[in-house]
């Protein structure tokens, strides 16, 4: 039997394990957010950087990429890989994964889905909402071994893109935090 995994965040682009095929497509009533910190990749303890986490959202859709494994050695080196990054998602769901927005039928059931919930005794790395400012701000400054927080964002956005998505979050956010980093150049290149 197969296992699907649902990648909605740097899964996109980067997977990090064998998989037999790869599935555009969006699981129901959840939305990608900016919610959870991030200590070892895109941040530090004293500074975590920001990464998406799904929260629940009735009616609304979040966009991604389900790959399928099946060989069996695969599948251990595949839960191996994800289990160590990421284990500052403290939630698995199994849910139903669809291809086609008129699509009442799931392409694929119980496709695992690694999810940072906001409970602050499993997930001690959990940040919350934030004004949508101090969110960019964050993300401008973070940086950890995996590089700067901002190229997560402007990777998940190319990611998308180059999918066909849109998420508005994702792409205001990124809008935001170019001209954040616009504005620092500018300032930084009228003090010369």
């Amino acid at each position: 039997m197969a296992m699907w995994v649902f990648g909605y965040g740097s899964l996109i682009w980067k997977t990090g394990f064998p998989f037999d095929d790869r599935l555009p497509g969006f699981i129901k009533n959840y939305r990608r957010v900016f919610h959870q910190g991030s200590t070892d990749h895109r941040g530090t303890p004293e500074f975590p950087g920001r990464t998406v986490t799904l929260e629940p959202a009735p009616g609304e859709i979040c966009w991604g990429v389900a790959y399928k494994i099946t060989k069996e050695e695969d599948k251990k080196d595949a839960l191996l890989h994800l289990e160590v990054r990421e284990k500052q998602y403290d939630q698995k769901e199994y849910l139903d994964f669809f291809i086609d927005i008129n699509d009442s039928e799931p392409a694929v059931s119980g496709v695992m889905v690694y999810i940072a919930s906001s409970d602050k005794k499993s997930n001690n790395n959990y940040l919350g909402p934030a004004p949508f400012e101090d969110i960019a701000k964050q993300i401008v400054k973070a940086e950890g071994p995996s590089g700067p927080n901002r190229d997560y964002l402007f990777n998940l956005e190319e990611a998308l893109v180059q999918l066909g998505f849109k998420d508005k979050h994702v792409t205001d956010l990124a809008t935001h935090v170019r001209l954040i980093l616009s504005a620092t150049q500018d300032a930084a290149t009228k003090d010369v």
